[in-house]
């Protein structure tokens, strides 16, 4: 499934437009977003919760040359799944 499929059924279900569909789901990526940029997390019971973690610098290899080459420390994404989610999945 992706984006449009989402929005799709965001709107059949809900029986709104798809265009009110597509600006909810877009209205909801973009909070997501902006809470994480504020180092928060995003916690949705029973389903999961969104949040940035930091990873370390390193070292790496050149997967071309072989060359070591340092990888700087950096925030990324992640996403941790709800118990209700992980059930459902089973």
């Amino acid at each position: 499934m992706n984006k449009a499929d989402l929005a799709n059924e965001l709107a059949r279900r809900s029986k709104l437009s798809k265009a009110k569909a597509w600006e909810i789901l877009n209205a909801t990526f973009e909070s997501i977003k902006t809470t994480l940029k504020k180092g928060q997390k995003v916690s949705l019971i029973g389903f999961g919760t969104f949040s940035v973690r930091q990873r370390k610098a390193r070292t790496g290899r050149n997967p071309k040359t072989g060359e070591t080459i340092k990888i700087s420390a950096r925030k990324v994404p992640a996403f941790s799944a709800g118990s209700a989610l992980k059930d459902a999945v089973r």
